[in-house]
């Protein structure tokens, strides 16, 4: 279904109602002012909020697939707002991502175990930002498909422990590692090209060498066989079992 939206770039622009929701939350208008326009560019929905407490009570109604929440807030910070988030059963599937200083590092541990799910590092470039936000939002969607944990052969993926289990043996796995299993087995037996797994677990906001992929198969290789990830020459990778 769709609807007139408000004018952008100057141009009356109809919108998909069902477009991703995002929720915005930083104390400092300037920064508000200059995500919320490079994402509604993107024709995301966007609300924001200038405190925690604002963003609590607009989760409730606003139901968004997506909130960026800044961590230095007066009132409320960003780590106990998401710790409020993650106690609401709507926000449950939620994505949570920070946005943190370049000298806020010693925050990020605290974040990601309030229930975060990322961080992006300030300043951010808008090419950055929006490729940050569509990687995110596609993780969303895969987790959509597979609530609370993936099973595959013998590979089980615990989507909330973030952990993985190879015949009923659990092991963790670095983030990066974590996330390109995630994507191969969420789909088994599809080929995945190389610019989608970079795409997808990267998000094109850094610059990788050629071999990243190549690096992060052979650990996963090493770790759980050689069998269940193929390589599909000058094509990309696919698991299957």
């Amino acid at each position: 279904m769709y609807t007139e939206a408000k004018e952008l770039n100057g141009k009356s622009t109809v919108m998909d109602e069902n477009r991703q929701k995002i929720l915005l939350v930083d104390d400092e208008p300037d920064i508000l002012e200059f995500i919320r326009y490079n994402l509604e560019k993107e024709e995301y929905e966007v609300k924001t909020a200038s405190n925690g407490r604002d963003a609590l009570q607009i989760a409730k109604s606003f139901h968004p697939d997506l909130i960026i929440l800044d961590v230095m807030m007066p009132e409320m910070d960003g780590i106990e707002t998401c710790h409020e988030l993650r106690k609401m059963e709507d926000i449950g599937n939620t994505l949570i991502t920070f946005l943190t200083a370049r000298n806020e590092d010693y925050t990020l541990i605290a974040g990601l175990e309030s229930g975060a799910d990322d961080y992006i590092t300030k300043p951010i470039k808008p090419r950055v930002l929006v490729s940050r936000v569509k990687a995110l939002l596609r993780r969303r969607s895969l987790i959509a498909a597979h609530p609370n944990e993936i099973k595959a052969g013998p590979i089980t993926i615990d989507l909330q422990k973030y952990l993985v289990s190879l015949d009923g043996q659990p092991m963790e796995l670095p983030k990066k590692e974590f996330d390109l299993l995630f994507l191969l087995a969420s789909a088994p037996g599809k080929v995945f090209k190389r610019e989608e797994i970079l795409s997808s677990v990267w998000g094109n906001d850094v610059i990788v060498g050629e071999r990243t992929i190549d690096v992060h198969i052979r650990k996963l290789r090493e770790k759980l066989g050689e069998h269940l990830i193929r390589t599909v020459k000058g094509v990309g990778y696919k698991f299957e079992f």
